[in-house]
């Protein structure tokens, strides 16, 4: 007999969304301390892993197993630090989830998102809502950029608390997780369905093996570096403390210095007219006569 799941996915708006069941923000008893892979095969389509699934890795699918809500399991418990970088930025309950992370001063959060992908109609009003809501926090912890090489920042992966990893071909969006656009859709037999359900063919990998863990978290924090370093890398930069000034600077050839140097050519010019004058012979004074 074929299993039926219900999964609940809040509406995609550019305002705040109210958290779904599996967002546990704001519960200071939630953590990944003593996260374990197996907490997730809840959101698989057999809602159990194999008896030889690894205990440091697992290989989830889009259009299959319940992305957004592993997604979001995990990213709802970071207690202590998150490093991100994510090609497509378009998932608005995730991003209210990373903001109470933002907010919270105990929590490190760095982020990375992509140049070209930011200029899209979604991500683009989603981040000026994260800009208006606060501009200098945004300013710290996000970069919008390029790699190393001013190509696209291509990464959908995160760190979360140094414990957990995750990366894959899924970008941050309905179609990408495999979500609805509005509503709830069903998991019946082996495939999910429901009205407006759209699914691209992504994976997403979580994973626990720590020297994985480590290894791409030096990774981020080189991208975000990388990202910030070039050009117009963020679109609201801190304004200059002192701004350049518009006013006309006044020509060099006005000054009065350059109108002192016809005189001096004028004496000059005298000098040597007056040197090459024939001199005029000097008259003697008539000899005076001796006394007898």
């Amino acid at each position: 007999m074929a299993t039926t799941k219900a999964y609940t996915q809040a509406p995609t708006t550019t305002t705040p969304v109210a958290k779904s069941p599996g967002n546990v923000t704001g519960d200071p008893t939630q953590n990944l301390q003593s996260f374990n892979l197996v907490d997730l095969q809840q959101y698989t389509m057999e809602q159990q892993y194999a008896a030889n699934a690894s205990k440091d890795f697992h290989l989830f699918y889009v259009g299959r197993d319940d992305v957004h809500d592993i997604l979001k399991y995990v990213l709802s418990r970071v207690n202590v630090s998150l490093y991100l970088n994510m090609f497509g930025f378009d998932d608005d309950e995730l991003n209210n989830i990373i903001w109470t992370k933002i907010m919270d001063p105990n929590i490190t959060v760095v982020i990375t998102l992509d140049k070209s992908q930011a200029g899209g109609k979604h991500e683009a009003a989603l981040l000026a809502q994260d800009q208006k809501q606060s501009l200098s926090e945004f300013n710290t912890h996000f970069v919008v950029g390029q790699s190393a090489t001013h190509q696209i920042s291509h990464t959908k992966g995160f760190v979360a608390d140094g414990k957990v990893g995750a990366e894959g071909s899924t970008n941050w969006s309905d179609s990408g997780e495999g979500t609805l656009v509005k509503g709830t859709f069903m998991v019946k037999g082996d495939r999910p369905s429901g009205p407006g359900y759209k699914a691209q063919n992504n994976t997403q990998t979580i994973f626990i093996d720590q020297d994985s863990v480590v290894r791409f978290t030096t990774e981020l924090i080189a991208e975000h570096l990388s990202a910030r370093s070039t050009p117009n890398a963020t679109k609201n930069k801190p304004t200059s403390a002192t701004p350049k000034s518009t006013a006309p600077v006044a020509p060099v050839a006005k000054k009065a210095p350059a109108k002192k140097a016809a005189p001096v050519a004028s004496k000059a010019a005298a000098a040597t007219k007056k040197a090459a004058a024939p001199k005029t012979p000097a008259k003697k004074a008539p000899a005076k006569k001796a006394k007898a």
